[in-house]
């Protein structure tokens, strides 16, 4: 089975977005060479949900969106542009399954407000994108772009294959732990998990509501950084660092970081290399030596929330669910509201102290590996999302960057990881990150 392999890439959404707002193709045409790509590899790749009438429903909505908005001057920043969009995000006029066998009748609600801000910007819902069953541990038939012997990761699979693709240059996704940085590792794309809250997130089937983030994929840091400014509470662009302001780039010494399996911590120290080379400033901290204490307490967590999430379906629909997420719900049911609450104030202490950590060190980005290595081969697992897992206890905002491949040519990542809050200078950073590496070749 060959590789997928779309002309030019994944595409820019920035890009997209200039010329569909220029007319250039109508919107007619451009919905046409959208399903035709949908049609054409979709059937190897699997990263949509099926939709029987997909190109009649999008032809009116396009349709419609262009006797919207009949002139250039005027048209919002997204006309036209094709977004993915998990399948556990309610969008009107599409049912929601979350990869389960659940009747989705039972997961209906009303339309996501991200997605109402998708729509008024004049973006087209492309389809529903695969997911693991309820963002959680059992995979989804999506197969990695790259090579589609190896999982894509998840549970965001079939949007981070989508935009990895060519087939959108936008996917929305959410991350519990590692459900979106790990995906845009193991796809080669730009995947943005903002700060917790940033992004709202009613309208999505919870997983573990005090984890819960919804991010996005997309081909580069400039289009994260459009599409952030659509979906996020508050979004005031970062101006450019100033000349001679580069950023201080945290490298979290210790037990964490030996959770990188060879290859990405190969690459990862020729990522620094480069980076310093570029004249950027890398300064080494101890940091989370706890790590054991800290995967546990995030485990807690998610384990008490999704039984709790849970509780009523899967007390009518059991034997619908699949064997991982069956066994996992089981595990959090045991997890006592004590436990709970004691990983909450955990959570607050551990914030606080990798706060503390930059200040004192200065440090404006943490960078490690988004993911201990290159996409597993198979679909029966995503992959470890070890190495999220400590930035998503905290809230804490992420960005996955390509940065070349592992010997084999499968995709690698560098996590930049920002302050609460500070989700618009993370992207800025990132974008001075993305340049310096730049032809980064095999780890």
């Amino acid at each position: 089975m060959s590789a997928v392999e779309p002309p030019g890439g994944p595409l820019s959404l920035t890009g997209e977005s200039a010329a569909l707002r220029a007319g250039e193709p109508g919107l007619d045409v451009h919905v046409d060479r959208l399903c035709g790509r949908i049609e054409q590899l979709d059937p190897l790749l699997h990263a949509f949900v099926p939709e029987p009438g997909r190109h009649h429903r999008l032809r009116a909505e396009a349709r419609a969106l262009a006797a919207r908005h009949p002139a250039p001057e005027g048209r919002p920043v997204l006309y036209g542009v094709a977004v993915g969009i998990k399948d556990i995000v309610r969008v009107d006029g599409l049912a929601t399954h979350a990869g389960s066998a659940l009747p989705p009748g039972v997961l209906a609600g009303p339309q996501a407000p991200l997605v109402g801000r998708l729509r008024a910007a004049g973006a087209l819902v492309a389809g529903k994108t695969v997911t693991a069953e309820f963002a959680m541990a059992a995979p989804g038939p999506t197969r990695n772009p790259h090579d589609p012997a190896h999982t894509p990761g998840g549970s965001s699979s079939g949007s981070a294959a989508a935009v990895a693709a060519g087939l959108v240059p936008l996917a929305i996704g959410t991350q519990t732990i590692g459900s979106v940085i790990r995906p845009a590792a193991y796809c080669g794309v730009v995947g943005f998990r903002p700060t917790y809250g940033r992004i709202p997130v009613a309208g999505v089937i919870p997983n573990a509501p005090s984890l819960d983030t919804v991010g996005f994929f997309t081909a580069d840091v400039a289009g994260a950084a459009l599409a952030a400014a659509v979906l996020c509470d508050d979004w005031h662009p970062a101006g450019a660092p100033a000349d001679g302001a580069g950023p201080v780039l945290g490298v979290p010494v210790g037990p964490y970081l030996d959770q990188a399996g060879p290859q990405a911590a190969a690459a990862f120290a020729a990522q620094l290399d480069t980076l310093e080379r570029a004249g950027l400033a890398v300064r080494r901290v101890e940091l989370i030596p706890d790590f054991d204490e800290v995967v546990r307490h995030l485990h807690t967590l998610g384990g008490f929330e999704a039984a709790r999430v849970h509780a009523d379906w899967f007390a009518r629909f059991g034997g619908l669910y699949r064997h991982e997420t069956a066994a996992a719900l089981r595990h959090g049911q045991g997890v006592g509201a004590d436990d709970h609450a004691a990983a909450l104030l955990a959570r607050a202490q551990f914030r606080a102290r990798i706060a503390s950590a930059a200040l004192r060190e200065g440090v404006d980005l943490w960078l490690a590996p988004a993911a201990t290595g290159p996409a597993p081969r198979g679909l029966d697992s995503t992959g470890d999302a070890v190495m999220s897992l400590p930035w998503s206890y905290a809230g804490l905002p992420a960005l996955s960057l390509p940065a070349g491949c592992a010997p084999g040519g499968l995709p690698l990542g560098l996590q930049c990881v920002g302050a609460p809050g500070a989700d618009e200078r993370l992207l800025g950073l990132a974008a001075v990150l993305e340049r310096a590496l730049a032809g980064v070749g095999p780890g």
